[in-house]
Protein backbone atom coordinates (compact mmCIF):
# COMPACT_ATOMS: atom_id res chain seq x y z
CA UNK A 1 0.00 0.00 0.00
CA UNK A 2 1.49 3.56 -1.08
CA UNK A 3 2.22 6.40 1.87
CA UNK A 4 -0.59 8.85 1.78
CA UNK A 5 0.21 12.04 0.87
CA UNK A 6 1.06 14.56 3.08
CA UNK A 7 -1.09 17.43 3.01
CA UNK A 8 0.78 20.79 1.89
CA UNK A 9 -0.07 24.37 4.03
CA UNK A 10 -1.60 26.98 1.44
CA UNK A 11 -1.97 30.60 3.33
CA UNK A 12 -4.49 31.67 1.16
CA UNK A 13 -6.41 31.08 -2.12
CA UNK A 14 -5.49 32.68 -5.41
CA UNK A 15 -7.59 35.94 -6.23
CA UNK A 16 -8.03 34.80 -9.55
CA UNK A 17 -7.92 31.23 -10.53
CA UNK A 18 -8.40 31.53 -14.38
CA UNK A 19 -6.40 32.89 -16.86
CA UNK A 20 -6.14 32.57 -20.46
CA UNK A 21 -5.65 34.26 -23.61
CA UNK A 22 -7.92 37.27 -25.00
CA UNK A 23 -8.68 35.84 -28.30
CA UNK A 24 -10.78 33.05 -26.34
CA UNK A 25 -9.16 30.69 -28.95
CA UNK A 26 -9.86 27.11 -27.21
CA UNK A 27 -6.18 25.29 -27.45
CA UNK A 28 -6.71 23.78 -24.67
CA UNK A 29 -6.72 23.63 -20.43
CA UNK A 30 -4.22 23.57 -18.25
CA UNK A 31 -4.92 22.79 -14.36
CA UNK A 32 -2.51 23.60 -11.69
CA UNK A 33 -3.29 22.52 -8.17
CA UNK A 34 -3.28 24.92 -5.27
CA UNK A 35 0.18 23.54 -3.97
CA UNK A 36 1.39 24.56 -7.25
CA UNK A 37 0.32 28.10 -7.05
CA UNK A 38 1.69 28.32 -3.40
CA UNK A 39 5.37 27.01 -4.82
CA UNK A 40 5.52 29.72 -7.17
CA UNK A 41 4.27 32.46 -5.03
CA UNK A 42 6.62 31.60 -2.51
CA UNK A 43 9.68 31.00 -4.43
CA UNK A 44 9.32 33.66 -7.45
CA UNK A 45 6.95 36.01 -5.88
CA UNK A 46 8.21 36.12 -2.19
CA UNK A 47 11.64 35.48 -3.04
CA UNK A 48 12.06 32.55 -0.65
CA UNK A 49 14.69 29.03 -1.19
CA UNK A 50 13.23 25.69 -1.71
CA UNK A 51 14.15 25.15 1.75
CA UNK A 52 12.51 28.11 3.53
CA UNK A 53 9.27 27.35 1.11
CA UNK A 54 9.36 23.47 2.03
CA UNK A 55 9.17 24.86 5.93
CA UNK A 56 6.20 27.15 5.32
CA UNK A 57 4.09 24.64 3.06
CA UNK A 58 5.14 21.53 5.83
CA UNK A 59 6.57 19.26 3.00
CA UNK A 60 10.50 18.34 2.30
CA UNK A 61 12.58 20.01 0.09
CA UNK A 62 12.44 17.36 -2.24
CA UNK A 63 8.82 17.63 -2.67
CA UNK A 64 8.92 21.62 -3.15
CA UNK A 65 11.56 20.75 -5.86
CA UNK A 66 9.01 18.61 -7.73
CA UNK A 67 6.18 20.80 -6.93
CA UNK A 68 7.53 23.77 -8.08
CA UNK A 69 8.93 22.03 -11.35
CA UNK A 70 5.67 20.85 -12.40
CA UNK A 71 4.40 23.77 -11.67
CA UNK A 72 6.90 26.06 -13.73
CA UNK A 73 6.30 23.66 -16.72
CA UNK A 74 2.46 24.14 -16.45
CA UNK A 75 3.36 28.00 -16.95
CA UNK A 76 5.66 27.86 -19.60
CA UNK A 77 3.04 25.65 -21.40
CA UNK A 78 0.58 27.90 -21.21
CA UNK A 79 2.07 31.10 -22.05
CA UNK A 80 4.60 29.57 -24.96
CA UNK A 81 1.24 27.53 -26.20
CA UNK A 82 -1.67 30.48 -25.64
CA UNK A 83 -3.20 27.57 -23.59
CA UNK A 84 -5.93 28.93 -20.59
CA UNK A 85 -4.51 28.06 -16.78
CA UNK A 86 -6.83 27.42 -14.30
CA UNK A 87 -5.93 27.07 -10.78
CA UNK A 88 -7.49 24.81 -8.03
CA UNK A 89 -7.89 21.63 -6.41
CA UNK A 90 -4.34 18.97 -5.05
CA UNK A 91 -3.39 17.82 -1.37
CA UNK A 92 -3.55 20.63 0.58
CA UNK A 93 -5.13 22.38 3.79
CA UNK A 94 -4.98 26.26 4.63
CA UNK A 95 -3.37 27.99 7.24
CA UNK A 96 -4.20 27.10 10.64
CA UNK A 97 -5.48 30.61 10.93
CA UNK A 98 -8.55 30.18 8.66
CA UNK A 99 -7.71 33.71 7.02
CA UNK A 100 -8.59 32.40 3.65
CA UNK A 101 -6.84 35.69 2.39
CA UNK A 102 -3.18 37.13 2.81
CA UNK A 103 -2.50 36.51 6.35
CA UNK A 104 -0.29 39.14 8.43
CA UNK A 105 -0.39 36.67 11.98
CA UNK A 106 0.44 33.49 9.40
CA UNK A 107 3.33 35.16 7.73
CA UNK A 108 4.64 36.44 10.81
CA UNK A 109 4.04 32.95 12.01
CA UNK A 110 5.82 31.27 9.09
CA UNK A 111 8.55 34.10 9.01
CA UNK A 112 9.40 33.08 12.42
CA UNK A 113 9.92 29.25 11.53
CA UNK A 114 11.97 30.16 8.73
CA UNK A 115 14.76 32.36 10.73
CA UNK A 116 14.94 30.20 13.31
CA UNK A 117 15.64 27.25 10.90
Amino acid sequence: MPRPKKMRRVCYMPHCARFGPLDNSDKGKISMSLDEYEAIRLIDMEGLTQKQCALQMQVARTTVQGIYDSARQKLACALVEGRSLSIGGGEYELCAHGCGTICKKCHKHCQKSIEEE
